[in-house]
């Protein structure tokens, strides 16, 4: 804790800073920044609004929104505390995709006048990024803006965690030989991240029918009284135990709270077992547990410490990259989709010296490799490309990127850049 503490607390205070990006220090370019020369771009704007993304930062910066209602595993402490969470986000927008951040704690806990503050403030933004707030008003939220808004809205507690799972649960598969629309799927945990999980297998080919989810009361059945997001996953059955649904399962998928399943409940499960236990920082089940009874099992966690960490750096900041690039209006489900198919892709090509290095470790796909590393200077121009391009198919690109191969390469030279501190 001390020294946690004196990282965030060294000067300058804090995590993140604005600094200006053209010279300011003449007095010719004191009056281009500022008054009488910054005129001319306001009426540019006025004139042409699209000509925002020419004369601001707007294209670049995205922010990083809560109520602090629901932090890591925190809980509810409120937007003051979870401020040097959203910091954080700044931080990693800007070291993996040199995106801009303004995070933006919000002290309102009411759904509706949460809606009407962040609606207010499209003007300043290219992007809206949801943060750590409590289910089921984060569904209705997200909901909300979209309807209201002209840029991309993304719930990252939702969205980037399913974009990580199906992407690893995708390649667990194929090592597995088994396919997605014929196994039996258990989740543990039926809030924000457990629902959009689910719906996102959906959309790559799983069957409502065969997934089973459960709530602090058990599984979700339709004789329970649940809110809609949490009903769409309600089984027309009796309710079973957690121990019970796992008999037999395919996939073990735990978003709840640690030390939960026991290894008897993992050697229920069909052979070879794939357990993704989140829970942080104490999963439902330990890596090192499931291994000791079923050493072929494929398990994954939130923790950096073991193989196959579920972390959301992995997508948020390539997939907003990819977004702001051809100022889209919107994230649509294929642009969700195409960054699941891109992590999985880059999984399976051969992993970089230098990514080794970082890691101190021999790294190639298989069951201890399912997903890619975050240090991957990869993921930039893999998944940020994938993004554009199903933007622009799906009719929610402002800009068109016509040389998707250059752009590639662009992105790479970013990236290259990033890894050696260079921003501008």
């Amino acid at each position: 804790m001390k020294n946690t503490l004196e990282y965030h607390s060294r000067k300058p205070a804090g995590k993140i800073a604005v600094i200006p990006t053209k010279p300011c220090t003449t007095a010719d370019e004191l009056s281009l920044a500022y008054t009488p020369g910054v005129a001319d771009p306001c009426l540019e704007i006025k004139n042409n609004p699209n000509t925002v993304y020419d004369y601001t930062a707007k294209g670049n910066l995205v922010a990083v929104i809560s109520n602090g209602s629901a932090v890591l595993g925190l809980g509810n402490i409120g937007a003051l505390a979870g401020k040097p969470v959203m910091e954080g986000k700044g931080v990693l927008f800007k070291r993996f995709a040199n995106v801009d951040v303004f995070d933006i704690e919000i002290a309102e806990s009411d759904p509706e006048k949460f809606v009407s503050i962040v609606t207010s403030l499209e003007p300043t933004f290219g992007g809206i990024n949801l943060e750590d707030i409590k289910a089921p008003d984060c569904f209705y939220i997200e909901e909300q803006l979209i309807e209201k808004m002209n840029i991309p809205i993304f719930h990252d507690d939702q969205h980037g965690t399913a974009v990580i799972v199906s992407a690893a649960l995708i390649n667990a598969l194929t090592l597995v030989k088994k396919k997605l629309d014929n196994i039996k799927i258990v989740f543990s945990g039926a809030g924000s991240a457990a629902i959009a999980c689910a719906k996102l297998l959906l959309s790559l080919g799983a069957h409502k029918k065969n997934i089973f989810m459960f709530d602090s009361k058990g599984l979700l059945t339709k004789e329970q009284k649940l809110n809609p997001y949490k009903a769409e996953f309600a089984q027309d059955q009796e309710s079973v135990s957690l121990t019970e649904a796992l008999q037999g399962s395919d996939v073990f998928i735990g978003v709840s709270k640690g030390g939960i399943v026991s290894t008897d409940m993992v050697k229920s499960m069909a052979s070879p077992p794939i357990v993704f236990a989140l829970a942080n920082p104490v999963p439902e089940i330990s890596y090192d547990e499931v291994k000791a009874v079923i050493p072929d099992a494929i398990v994954a966690t939130g923790r950096s410490d073991f193989p196959n960490q579920v972390n959301n750096v992995l997508c948020f900041p390539f997939l907003f990259r990819g977004a702001l690039d051809v100022r889209a209006s919107a994230i649509t489900l294929n642009m969700k989709l195409a960054a699941v198919h891109a992590l999985a892709d880059l999984t399976k090509e051969p992993v970089l010296l230098e990514v080794e290095k970082i890691y101190s470790e021999k790294l190639s796909f298989g069951n201890n490799y399912i997903i890619p590393k975050p240090f991957d200077p990869r993921i930039l121009s893999k998944m940020a490309v994938a993004v554009a391009k199903a933007a622009m198919e799906d009719g929610v690109a402002r800009k068109e990127i016509t040389d998707l191969e250059g752009y590639e390469k662009d992105l790479e030279i970013l990236g290259q850049k990033i890894a050696k501190g260079i921003f501008f």
